[in-house]
């Protein structure tokens, strides 16, 4: 045979072999995979925990063939809902490039988002990273589409059109004469008195001594910082505490222009989270402790506000386009 057409053979068969070989992508080869659709109804936690938990699976190959996009998405979908092991795993699979595209600087905000709930190797992972992330948190960290606040109306519209929370029944483990001291001063701050006891029912179920982890204490749960922002300088005092619950929630709701997700997510969270995040912030505990409010005041949105006290939040521009 023709040395020629020896190595024109060669050549084919060579070719056809190299056909028949999956392609090799390069790191910046490997797929990116989009945020997944808005959900359709609720989300409850055990479906938030079923999507982390088919994301491992997915992740690893365990009983199912292996695919990190769909397990990347899953950790999304998880993530969104504030789940703090999902961020983490969407985290590392950036950093590591774990059959998605490497993207260390959105890898930053998932493990920040971890961190921020109290999980020690996020933090440490973050501060690898260089510490805070920069730029605005990737869509997998945004509020669920149903929880994204929407630009408020002209003020003067607003104002004239929403009405305070109708008078409800108080929670029913609440003490009668916290009943009457809030219905008594809330209107002195402008506020629902509705509104004032879900929030000190899923604060402390009216204890006067509560004190969480985090050293929030008494009846409205306020960290001695905040209460000092609000000239409160003994907790342990029912009446202190609940003004300064009171003059703190005025000041969200005016920052927030009226919109009550937000202004409790400042609540639960702090102002600046809600403002880094773009709503109500990714961490489990902040997202359900929203709805469970909101449950309680029959599912009202919006709350007369006092724009004298404190100037708008800037996510409020950034809503609006301005």
């Amino acid at each position: 045979m023709p040395a020629r057409l020896l190595s024109s053979l060669l050549l084919l068969c060579c070719g056809l072999a190299a056909a028949q070989q999956p392609p090799v992508l390069t790191l910046e080869q490997l797929p990116r995979p989009s945020a997944p659709p808005a959900e359709a109804g609720p989300v409850v936690p055990s479906q938030v925990l079923r999507w982390r938990e088919e994301a491992q699976r997915l992740e690893y190959g365990d009983g199912v063939p292996r695919d990190p996009v769909a397990a990347a998405r899953l950790y999304c979908r998880a993530a969104r809902y504030g789940d703090a092991e999902a961020q983490y795993a969407l985290a590392w699979m950036l950093t590591n490039a774990r059959g998605i595209q490497r993207n260390d600087a959105e890898a930053a905000h998932y493990f920040a988002a971890a961190a921020e709930q109290g999980m020690a190797q996020a933090q440490n992972m973050l501060e690898r990273l260089g510490g805070t992330p920069l730029g605005d948190p990737p869509a997998c960290l945004r509020p669920p589409e149903a929880e994204t606040p929407r630009p408020a109306p002209a003020l003067t519209r607003q104002l004239a059109r929403v009405q305070m929370i109708p008078a409800l029944p108080p929670p029913p483990q609440a003490p009668e004469p916290i009943v009457r001291f809030v219905n008594l001063v809330a209107p002195e701050y402008k506020l629902s008195p509705a509104l004032v006891l879900a929030v000190m029912a899923t604060e402390s179920n009216f204890d006067p001594l509560a004190r969480s982890p985090k050293n929030a204490q008494g009846l409205m749960q306020l960290l001695p910082d905040t209460a000092l922002r609000f000239k409160a300088t003994k907790l342990s005092d029912p009446t202190q505490n609940i003004r300064a619950g009171m003059a703190y929630l005025r000041w969200l709701l005016a920052y927030f222009q009226g919109d009550i997700s937000l202004a409790l997510a400042g609540y639960n969270a702090g102002e600046r989270a809600v403002d880094r995040y773009l709503g109500v912030p990714p961490y489990a505990e902040t997202r359900l402790y929203v709805r469970k409010i909101l449950a309680a005041i029959g599912g009202q949105r919006q709350h007369p506000f006092d724009a004298t006290v404190v100037a708008p939040s800037p996510l409020l521009a950034r809503l609006r386009g301005g």
